[in-house]
């Protein structure tokens, strides 16, 4: 009988360690900030989205505001239609607000950074920002350098 006990404590402490890795697999994924607790849509185009990827994030003045949801070819415009959500708790972002494609750390993951602009009207849902800076691409700026200097 003590044997049974004890293999059926074993049995829920295994349970309970593999409840908690899925759950921090969860956390360290980003997978649960997926869930729609309140936010709305905006999107922009970028002559280049520079490896841009979905669920990269979007953020104003160092803090995470929001995820890109989608990075799609505007086959209308020809330029990148980036979708980003923004978290409800922002929703006085200036409809002149400007996006740039940036990149962080050593490792060069993209993200979007927002630029607050200066008037009264706030963006809202299913609106696009108009100003917008592409991500600078390494190769394009290295032949311009050479292409530059062996004019001189």
């Amino acid at each position: 009988m003590q044997s049974k006990s004890l293999e059926i404590l074993v049995g829920f402490f295994v349970s309970l360690t593999i409840a908690a890795l899925f759950f921090l697999a969860l956390q360290v994924s980003n997978f649960s900030a997926l869930q729609d607790n309140g936010s709305y849509t905006i999107n922009a185009h970028f002559d280049n989205a520079g490896g841009l990827k979905a669920k990269s994030l979007v953020s104003m003045a160092g803090v995470t505001i929001g995820r890109v949801t989608a990075v799609s070819f505007d086959a209308k415009n020809y330029d990148a239609l980036i979708t980003m959500r923004i978290d409800s708790r922002y929703n006085n972002l200036p409809s002149d607000t400007s996006a740039s494609i940036l990149t962080s750390g050593l490792l060069g993951d993209k993200f979007v950074g927002l630029t607050p602009g200066g008037l009264d009207e706030y963006l809202q849902d299913g609106d696009s920002i108009e100003l917008t800076q592409s991500a600078l691409v390494l190769e394009r700026l290295i032949s311009q350098f050479l292409f530059n200097s062996s004019n001189d």
